[in-house]
């Protein structure tokens, strides 16, 4: 997790979600196999500015032989500077978020997993309050249920950023911090591995918050977030969402309708009203359920979906703060809960379309030879590619773009 942090990314991505450096506020991650781990490239200037910092940490209580076993084998990657600099190619419209999000695989999966781990999660909702769908649905949303934790070695990772300077002080701190936690002995250099950004295990904790939240809930004698097991990630992702404000008696928010001539200037974070204001607005919880206090997101405007949040949503915001990704969790939690899809709509993209008509047409091209790898709406780089493809094919101006224009013809 970035500590909320100096940053915002998505998407995530990484699905995943809004758009930000953990991964975070980027698209939320998805299945799909990992590509190899990238490879060290000698460096000089590295090589100086970590015998630099060898003394530092040195100075910070990091015992020498922790420092040179930490070292040995690590190395300068070029792939963790460009992920850094190029972390806008992955934002994405809050409707792409969470659809992505709380996609039919996402939360076919979350669903198994949640009652692989049932006794798990109620025990930890149990325990810290946190509902067990927002613990499961963090766990979906930052590892696609533990299948995409990150493969990037994380000293050489946070020392490469480090040395980088973009953000130096920030990532020189998650390197002391990461060595902290090879003193303890939680873990190896060798097993320490995660982002391109040094956030680890299935929940992708960044170092420093690893030492101040993880929990050892299996009794082992560490807060392993990086076995295969994920109880002890679960269990830390619980106990920082309780620290961080959560309350037992509300939920994360809710989907809503707004009635006829509501008034927008209404919206938005920090303009709470009591459950009977809302009520007496004219506000419905299109579950049929009681309202909650809370305040009002529209983010596709009047007429889109509306969501009532409540303080537990500022709690995932505290996890990561972006409001795609908050809202991401949520949605993806009450889909693992059993709920359906959102009742209202999106309307048309900035190309003209909706998601119904971003779905025809990815499913008009593949039928055409042109695969785009799944008809979800989400105009990804497969889509994109097909599109261009496409036009190619045609003699048409290659824009990867989808358009009105392009529907018809693929109609036609």
């Amino acid at each position: 997790m970035f500590n909320r942090r100096a940053f915002s990314l998505l998407s995530l991505a990484a699905l995943t979600a809004a758009c930000v450096p953990s991964g975070r506020g980027s698209a939320p991650r998805g299945p799909s196999g990992q590509t190899p781990p990238p490879r060290p490239v000698p460096n000089a200037g590295w090589d100086a500015w970590v015998e630099g910092y060898k003394t530092r940490a040195a100075a910070r209580g990091i015992a020498p032989g922790v420092i040179n076993t930490a070292f040995r084998g690590a190395g300068f990657l070029p792939d963790v500077i460009e992920k850094d600099r190029n972390q806008t190619e992955f934002k994405r419209s809050t409707e792409d978020y969470l659809n992505i999000a709380a996609s039919d695989e996402r939360v076919s999966m979350g669903r198994q997993q949640f009652g692989a781990y049932r006794g798990v999660l109620n025990a930890l909702e149990s325990r810290y309050g946190v509902d067990a769908q927002i613990i499961a649905a963090v766990w979906g949303l930052e590892s696609f249920f533990g299948t995409r934790r990150g493969n990037v070695p994380v000293i050489s990772a946070l020392s490469t950023l480090a040395y980088e300077g973009r953000r130096g002080a920030f990532f020189e701190s998650q390197l002391t911090a990461a060595l902290k936690i090879l003193q303890r002995g939680d873990t190896t250099p060798g097993q320490m591995v995660g982002s391109w950004a040094g956030a680890m295990g299935h929940t992708q904790f960044i170092p420093t918050s690893y030492l101040e939240y993880a929990v050892d809930y299996t009794g082992d004698g560490r807060a392993d977030i990086w076995s295969d097991d994920p109880t002890d990630s679960l269990a830390s992702t619980a106990a920082y969402l309780s620290r961080s404000g959560w309350n037992r008696s509300l939920p994360w928010g809710m989907e809503v309708s707004l009635p006829s001539g509501f008034n927008p200037g209404l919206l938005g974070r920090g303009k709470g009203k009591s459950a009977a204001e809302w009520q007496t607005l004219g506000v419905r919880a299109v579950s049929g359920r009681g309202l909650v206090p809370g305040s009002i997101l529209a983010p596709g405007g009047i007429g889109g979906p509306a969501f009532l949040l409540t303080q537990n949503f500022n709690a995932i915001l505290r996890y990561n703060n972006a409001e795609n990704y908050a809202l991401g969790v949520g949605h993806l939690s009450d889909r693992l809960a059993g709920a359906g899809p959102l009742a209202a709509a999106f309307g048309p993209d900035a190309n003209g379309l909706t998601k119904a008509d971003r779905q025809e047409l990815q499913r008009l091209l593949t039928a055409r030879g042109f695969d785009t790898e799944g008809s979800d709406g989400v105009i990804g780089a497969k889509s994109k590619a097909a599109i261009e493809r496409f036009q190619a094919s045609r003699g048409l101006a290659v824009t990867g773009v989808p358009s009105a224009d392009l529907l018809r013809i693929l109609r036609s």
